[in-house]
């Protein structure tokens, strides 16, 4: 066996108990003060912990609120769109109403001269051509003869009494009105029972 070298081996300084002891012992005044900042800044820290959650609720629900109403613009704006598309030649086909009436008043009256019936004959193919496509597009006269008196339709511009009529139905159209889709394009003049 090998032998131990005590020059090699060298001991452990034993530590010093007795004086750690006394040195780390603190004075109970100071304890009760540094206990006394401990539970101060742990109440500011609480207090501070209870303010940040409020704040971050807050801001949540923020969040949540303007989420909620950036999509309602959203679905706004495109429901505007969708109207906007659908009503476009609102204004346009409001502006050849009157043409249309031009050809009814110029259609309804009879001639007799015979060089202008043939004439006649064409206006009218245009008229019905013209009032197709504006038909197509979604226009549709209003039907106001014999019908209960509708403020949203008609626009009464004469009273009558009539024998054998009820009163408030529309017994004579001056002017057709016309309806594009679902919106009032012009409302019928008319005159109404009293």
């Amino acid at each position: 066996m090998a032998e131990e070298n005590p020059e090699k081996k060298e001991k452990a300084p034993k530590p010093k108990k007795a004086k750690q002891e006394k040195d780390s012992v603190i004075p109970e005044e100071e304890v009760t003060v540094a206990s006394d900042e401990v539970q101060s800044q742990a109440v500011d820290a609480l207090s501070e912990t209870e303010t940040l959650k409020r704040e971050v609720e807050s801001l949540k629900d923020q969040l949540l609120r303007n989420q909620a109403e950036l999509i309602n613009f959203k679905r706004r704006n495109n429901e505007e769109r969708i109207k906007d598309r659908i009503y476009a030649n609102f204004e346009f086909i409001k502006t050849l109403l009157p043409a249309l009436d031009t050809f009814e008043t110029a259609l309804e009256k009879e001639h007799k001269n015979k060089t202008l019936k043939p004439l006649l004959k064409g206006f009218e193919m245009i008229y019905r051509d013209i009032f197709n496509v504006l038909k197509d597009s979604g226009l549709t006269p209003i039907e106001s003869v014999n019908q209960p008196f509708d403020p949203n339709k008609h626009q009464a511009v004469m009273q009558e009494a009539k024998d054998g009529v009820a009163p408030n139905i529309v017994i004579e159209e001056f002017q057709k009105g016309y309806m594009y889709k679902e919106r009032l394009l012009r409302p019928s003049m008319v005159k109404v029972s009293a």
